[in-house]
């Protein structure tokens, strides 16, 4: 009895020990355009569930068609360790969408 709470216990401490990888953040960074006139932007947006490039794709272009912009490419996924180090290029629209 007491080696089953012994596996409970370390099962439960592990599954805590996970939770704040689990919630690390998923961003996109993108490009999109808008025509007439032709405007071209670069942004980083935050993507929720499935942290990848189809995920992004289906969310950004839905995000950026409601403000008429049409999505170009995501140029990549990341985590937060990623956002920083792209703030000052995406400038006002960086997680604007």
């Amino acid at each position: 009895m007491k080696h089953t709470s012994y596996s409970l216990v370390m099962i439960a401490a592990l599954s805590l020990a996970a939770l704040p990888a689990q919630a690390a953040g998923c961003y996109a960074d993108y490009k999109a355009k808008q025509e007439n006139p032709l405007r071209l932007h670069y942004g980083v947006a935050e993507i929720t569930g499935a942290c990848s490039k189809a995920a992004a794709r289906a969310q950004l272009s839905q995000r950026l068609a409601a403000n008429g912009w049409t999505l170009l490419n995501i140029v990549s996924v990341f985590g937060n360790e990623g956002l920083n180090q792209r703030r000052d290029s995406a400038g006002p629209n960086f997680l604007r969408f």
